[in-house]
C-alpha cells in the first residue's frame, strides 16, 4: 500500500510541475530521494507519468486540437498547427537519441538539480526585467523556423532541473512571442515530446516490471493527470495578468534548500 501512496505523491508532484518553470523531473528527483523508488523503475516511472499529465493539454484544448471538426480552413489551421509541433520536436529527438543515455547516467542527481535551477531562476528574471514588446501574440503566427528553433532551446530541458515548460517558455519569450502565446506553445510541444519519450521507455523496461509497479504506474500517470488538468486552468489564467519573476525566485530558493540538504543529509 506504501508503494501505491508513493506513486501518487509523486503523481501529484508531476501534475503540479510539469507545466510550471521550475523543473518536473527536478522535482520528482529530489522527492524520490525520500520515496525510493529503485532503478530502472524510478526513472522509467517519471517519464511514462509526465504522459498523463501531457493527456490534460489533449483534453483542456481539445478544441483547439482536433483537427476534425469546423470548416475546411480551420482544420487546415489545425493541422499546420501539429506541423510545426512536429518541426519543434524533431531537435529532442535527434539530440535526445545521441546524447540521452550519457545524460541520464552522469546528469541525474540532485547537485546537477539544484545548480539548474538556480541558474534558470536568475535567467528567467532577467529576460521578465527587460521590458520587450511581443511580436508574436498568437500560435497561428509562429513560423516552421521558430518552432524549430523552439525546439532546440527546449533540448537545455534534458538537464534536469532545467525545466522543459521554463525552456520553452522563455525561449519562445525570447524569440518574439507573448506569454501566453509562449505557454500555449509550450504546452502543444510536450505532446509529441513525451508520448516519444514515454513509448521509448516503456518499451524498453516493460518486460521486467512486476504486477505491483504496473498499478502505481497506473496510479501515478491518473494522478497527474487529473493534477495537471486543473494546473493547466490556473497557470493560463495566472499568466494574463502576471508575469514569471516568482517562479524564478521559487526556482533559486529551492536550489539553495537542495544544496543544504545536500550537506546534511549526504544525498
Amino acid at each position: 500500500m506504501d508503494f501505491l501512496i508513493n506513486a501518487g505523491i509523486m503523481g501529484v508532484v508531476e501534475g503540479i510541475t510539469e507545466f510550471l518553470p521550475i523543473s518536473s523531473t527536478g522535482h520528482l528527483i529530489i522527492v524520490n530521494h525520500f520515496i525510493k523508488f529503485q532503478e530502472p523503475f524510478a526513472q522509467m516511472f517519471e517519464v511514462v507519468i509526465q504522459l498523463g499529465a501531457i493527456l490534460s493539454v489533449i483534453v483542456f484544448f481539445f478544441g483547439r486540437l482536433n483537427p476534425l471538426t469546423g470548416n475546411s480552413k480551420r482544420r487546415e489551421e489545425v493541422l499546420n498547427l501539429w506541423k510545426k509541433t512536429i518541426a519543434g520536436v524533431i531537435p529532442a529527438i535527434i539530440i535526445g537519441g545521441i546524447l540521452g543515455k550519457k545524460i541520464s547516467d552522469h546528469l541525474f542527481s540532485p547537485a546537477v538539480v539544484a545548480g539548474a535551477l538556480i541558474v534558470g531562476g536568475i535567467i528567467i528574471i532577467i529576460i521578465e526585467m527587460r521590458k520587450k514588446d511581443a511580436k508574436i501574440t498568437k500560435v497561428a503566427e509562429i513560423t516552421y523556423l521558430l518552432a524549430f528553433s523552439i525546439g532546440l532551446i527546449q533540448c537545455l530541458a534534458m538537464v534536469p532541473g532545467t525545466s522543459r515548460a521554463a525552456a520553452t517558455i522563455i525561449g519562445a519569450m525570447m524569440l518574439g512571442a507573448n506569454r501566453e502565446t509562449a505557454a500555449e506553445f509550450s504546452f502543444f510541444l510536450a505532446i509529441p515530446t513525451m508520448f516519444a519519450a514515454s513509448a521509448y521507455s516503456l518499451m524498453k523496461h516493460c518486460s521486467s516490471m512486476t504486477s505491483l509497479e504496473w498499478q502505481a504506474l497506473a496510479v501515478g500517470f491518473v494522478v497527474s493527470f487529473l493534477v495537471a488538468w486543473a494546473v493547466i486552468a490556473l497557470f493560463m489564467s495566472y499568466i494574463r495578468k502576471h508575469d514569471f519573476k516568482p517562479f524564478g525566485y521559487y526556482r533559486i530558493v529551492l536550489g539553495i534548500l537542495v544544496i543544504i540538504f545536500i550537506f546534511v543529509y549526504k544525498i
